[in-house]
């Protein structure tokens, strides 16, 4: 079993890091709603937001009623789910909490069922919980209105490695102090990803080697030659974790260079898994469902790896870059870039998008010259990048 699972928290006193949400989220919950029906938990992933929905619900013996985005994917789908929930009671306990998880996963062509939902809200009875990793899109700003924001910050290092602790106490198993400690704070807030990380480390001999091992970055060839001439393990799924690259780059990577591995079966095998990671992201980029990605790294790390029935090249292999495609792939990335940040431009000043493209140089000096701007723009980090260099 998943220590994630095992050892999630299931009532206020065992949430860790976030008191100021726990306290929040139990007043809400006790006085069922308050003044408004619906409370929005926001912050970075592993921090503890459908947690504390389900720890909520357990506090005040309800059932936990949960939808994620793509069951808002329009009015009709949300009427038909939804609406029954809200209107009939729980058949086994005491209480209802309506969870909707994930709800910037909804994409700007479902509006609708924003709409419906926002409506559902008025209607309810019952408390609904919503949670998000970032809610601060224009087409949230209805839903913020009718919620009370509830922020969760990402963990502190150190209450992450007391969790670690007392986990390694329960399972009778131990794990240098350093260790922890490198996990801790390699886990950059995420309590989830440090639990995980310590059951494989935990579970491993010469366990020190391995997360120094993990800390690495791996180089594109490395990982390539893993793929290509590994055999598939739980640890394939990982491999494309610590590669400093985009998907999308890495895609185009191993399209270049499954025929200098592969043949026969085993080549058309790899080439109809690597269709369906297309197809994966091409549903993620349409219905913005990022869970998604699960999918398209396994079929592109396992899969990959598991079209052949055994490793017949064992000598050295040079990979190519895909040069075309990948200079082309780059510039529709620039491209696309310009455009989003020209567009933010022209909504924030209210000039076109076009004129906003036509002096886009003069508007990129603009916004390079002072942060505040750039904050203004709710720029990412990508954006940012792309404009500085």
């Amino acid at each position: 079993m998943q220590w994630t699972e095992k050892y999630r928290p299931k009532f206020y006193g065992e949430v860790r890091g976030q008191n100021l949400a726990v306290e929040k989220i139990r007043e809400f919950a006790k006085h069922k709603g308050g003044l408004k029906k619906a409370i929005l938990l926001y912050g970075p992933p592993g921090t503890g937001k459908t947690t504390l929905a389900y720890v909520a619900a357990n506090e005040i013996n309800a059932e936990i009623f949960e939808l994620n985005a793509s069951d808002l994917r329009n009015k009709d789908k949300l009427n038909e789910i939804l609406k029954p929930a809200i209107e009939q009671k729980s058949l086994t306990k005491s209480n209802k909490i309506i969870l909707i998880d994930e709800v910037d996963g909804i994409s700007a062509v479902d509006r609708g069922g924003l709409n419906q939902l926002i409506s559902l809200i008025d209607s309810t009875k019952y408390p609904i919980i919503i949670t998000a990793n970032d809610i601060w899109n224009k087409k949230f700003s209805s839903l913020r209105k009718k919620c009370e924001l509830i922020q969760l910050k990402e963990i502190d290092y150190k209450t992450i490695k007391d969790t670690l602790i007392l986990i390694l106490r329960k399972e009778k198993n131990f794990v240098e102090n350093d260790i922890l400690t490198n996990i801790s704070v390699k886990a950059k807030g995420d309590l989830r990803a440090a639990i995980n990380d310590l059951q494989i480390i935990a579970g491993m001999e010469g366990s020190e080697g391995i997360l120094d091992e993990r800390n690495k970055e791996t180089d594109i060839f490395s990982a390539l030659r893993l793929i290509f001439k590994g055999k598939p393990t739980n640890d394939t799924l990982k491999i494309f974790d610590s590669v400093n690259m985009n998907t999308d780059e890495i895609i185009l990577w191993i399209e270049e260079n499954i025929p200098n591995e592969y043949e026969g079966e085993a080549l058309a095998k790899a080439y109809d898994l690597l269709s369906k990671v297309d197809i994966f992201k091409g549903r993620i980029y349409k219905q913005q469902y990022w869970r998604f990605l699960l999918y398209e790294r396994i079929f592109l790390s396992y899969g990959i790896s598991s079209s052949k029935k055994e490793v017949k090249n064992l000598g050295f292999t040079s990979y190519k870059k895909p040069d075309r495609i990948l200079k082309i792939w780059l510039n529709n990335q620039r491209t696309a870039k310009k455009k989003t940040i020209a567009k933010k431009y022209a909504q924030y000043v209210h000039v076109g998008e076009k004129r906003a493209l036509k002096e886009f140089p003069l508007i990129k000096s603009i916004i390079i010259s002072n942060p505040l701007i750039q904050k203004e723009l709710k720029l990412t980090e990508e954006e940012i990048n792309y404009l500085s260099n």
